[in-house]
């Protein structure tokens, strides 16, 4: 568990729904939280949040597995211009500080989202200059695009 010299607080956020503000100065690479949760695969997740708007669910990279999100990390919001980043050590997801980051501030990383039902849009609210308007990574937005492309030229056919 994870000792921490710092107050962080849920509050209506900036960004979207609910999020994750410190009420103290946090150094550059401090780990700031832990996403912690119970490992389910794939199938049992899909099966409980089927039918939810909501979902807090982290993939783990082994590509089986992700965290059922049920403290405080889960309440992190996505942006693309983020103040932190999550990793992964010793089968624990932590999220760490990018950059010095003041009191007051909302905490946020980039959610990188690599997979997710075809139709899903999974805007982004983050509103940040560089904002990529999805909260999928770079990568399966290409990869997206690419299929819509392919989709797109089989039916001109």
């Amino acid at each position: 568990m994870l000792t921490l010299d710092m107050a962080l607080v849920i509050r209506r956020s900036q960004i979207h729904a609910d999020g994750v503000y410190t009420t103290t100065p946090i150094k550059r690479r401090t780990t700031i939280a832990e996403y912690t949760g119970p490992r389910l695969v794939h199938a049992a997740a899909d099966a409980i949040y089927e039918h939810s708007p909501r979902t807090y669910l982290f993939g783990l990279e082994d590509g089986v597995r992700v965290v059922d999100g049920d403290g405080i990390a889960a309440f992190i919001n996505h942006s693309c211009d983020p103040n932190c980043e999550s990793d992964v050590i010793d089968e624990k997801v932590v999220i760490r500080a990018l950059r010095n980051i003041d009191a007051g501030e909302e905490l946020s990383y980039d959610y990188c989202l690599y997979d997710g039902d075809p139709d899903d849009l999974a805007l982004c609210h983050c509103t940040a200059k560089n904002c990529r308007g999805s909260m999928y990574s770079e990568e399966e937005i290409e990869k997206r695009n690419k299929s819509k492309r392919k989709s797109a030229s089989k039916t001109r056919r």
